[in-house]
């Protein structure tokens, strides 16, 4: 092995040593260890919560964000061991009806620990429930406050139930025993009610229940008027599992749904933001079956009164009619006799002045025609005479425009061919006229043609 020199041994002795990094990992493991011995209460926000199947332990992180900015501005690692974590998440899921999963806020009661190779991590040892309820009732006063002033919370509650509600869209999960029971009870009513269901599957549980609920009522919308109402029930289940009703997305797709929602989630003390905007609430699928059944006896009961009430009143009418016909059945043969008295005395009456009458209209259908013949005589006259002067005008006019009574009087005809002249202008050189006096004609022959300009 070759010596070092004097210029490597002092540049090795120069050279600072360190430590190694398990020593400085122990070494900021035995100082939180003393300085983070106890416990602490944290609030925070789960994030990627999962749980190992073999194990059983729930590994996770704890987030914290600025309220302002939504950004993160504190992360750490969390883990509840197996048998913590089974008596924390049933506890926890008990009391607020929520799953333990990621994007919570919650309050934990942590052990700060640190491991030389897995690094820090807060170990979770309690929980306070009552934080992350009042965070989700907080959630779900933004949602109602929300609905309230967008105008949509009461919407589907002011639509009309109608009074035979037997048209029914039914949304819940085939396999769910709720509507086995909801089915049972309305096809197998004591009455006989007929109704007409249809079935729009959707999830009931789960982080997909949202988006399916909402699905089948899009699928209800393209034929909404082949019904009276939605149903939305369930089976029952972990309250849990009621958390997609209490979603904003939901509860305003139902609050805007233009046919009434009746609900039946299937818990009794515990109302979802559905619940609330629904046209009807009940607590379970039968209770909603019994709401129907109850309204149709409802009004077949008012129906019954009605017809009940008809029946005794067509029935008194005909009571009524019976008795004035009994009545009318008495007194008509006097009252016939009576009118064939009253008709016979007026017969008599006419009988005795039926000569004077008729005397006294021949004497004035005589003086009748007395005045129309005078009056004719005198018409025929008048119009006989206004005839016959017409007649000497007439024959005077014609006398007066007669050829031969203008020829006397001095003046002649010019004929041309048969035809009379008029105007010198119809003549022409060595054309042959005769002259028509009243005592004579004349033929000449024409030699010169002279036309006054000015005529």
């Amino acid at each position: 092995m070759a010596l070092k020199n004097d210029k490597d041994k002092k540049m090795e002795a120069d050279t600072p040593q360190g430590c190694t990094l398990y020593e400085l990992t122990n070494q900021i493991h035995c100082i939180l260890s003393e300085t983070f011995s106890s416990t602490y209460w944290v609030r925070a926000e789960t994030s990627d919560v999962r749980v190992n199947a073999s194990s059983g332990h729930c590994y996770l992180e704890f987030i914290e964000k600025d309220p302002n900015t939504n950004q993160l501005i504190a992360k750490a690692r969390g883990a509840i061991w197996a048998r913590t974590f089974r008596l924390l998440k049933s506890y926890f899921e008990m009391e607020t009806g929520q799953t333990f999963t990621s994007g919570l806020k919650v309050l934990v009661k942590v052990s700060v620990e640190f491991h030389e190779i897995y690094g820090l991590s807060l170990n979770v040892v309690d929980i306070d429930p009552s934080y992350t309820m009042g965070d989700m009732m907080r959630r779900r006063q933004e949602i109602i406050r929300r609905l309230q002033k967008e105008g949509v919370f009461e919407l589907n509650k002011e639509l009309a139930l109608p009074e035979l509600t037997q048209r029914l869209a039914i949304i819940t999960s085939p396999t769910a025993a709720g509507y086995e029971d909801f089915m049972n009870q309305l096809t197998h009513n004591p009455q006989g009610y007929q109704f007409y269901i249809k079935l729009f599957p959707a999830l009931m549980q789960g982080e997909k229940t949202e988006d399916s609920v909402i699905a089948a009522l899009d699928r209800i919308y393209e034929h909404q008027e082949l019904f009276d109402a939605v149903v939305i029930i369930r089976g029952g289940g972990a309250t849990s599992d009621l958390n997609s009703f209490d979603s904003y997305n939901l509860a305003s797709n139902c609050a805007q749904f233009p046919l009434p929602i009746l609900t039946g989630i299937g818990h009794e003390r515990d109302d979802t933001i559905v619940d609330l905007v629904a046209n009807t609430r009940l607590k379970t699928p039968t209770a909603v079956a019994a709401f129907l059944l109850d309204r149709i006896d409802r009004t077949a009961n008012e129906l019954s009164l009605l017809q009940q009430q008809l029946i005794q009143t067509v029935n008194n009418r005909l009571l009524e009619q019976r008795n004035f016909l009994q009545l009318l059945s008495v007194r008509f043969p006097e009252r016939v006799r009576n009118r064939l008295e009253r008709s016979l005395n007026e017969l008599q009456r006419i009988a005795v002045n039926l000569p004077t009458i008729v005397a006294l209209l021949i004497t004035r259908q005589k003086q009748g025609l007395e005045q129309a013949r005078t009056g004719l005589h005198t018409a025929i006259d008048h119009r006989k005479n206004k005839e016959m002067q017409f007649l000497q005008l007439t024959e005077q006019f014609i006398r007066m425009a007669s050829p031969d009574y203008i020829l006397k009087r001095g003046y002649s005809l010019t004929l041309k061919e048969g035809h009379i002249i008029k105007s010198a202008s119809e003549i022409e050189k060595n054309d042959k006229l005769i002259i028509r006096w009243s005592d004579g004609t004349a033929r000449t022959n024409v030699e010169e043609v002279e036309t006054n300009i000015h005529s």
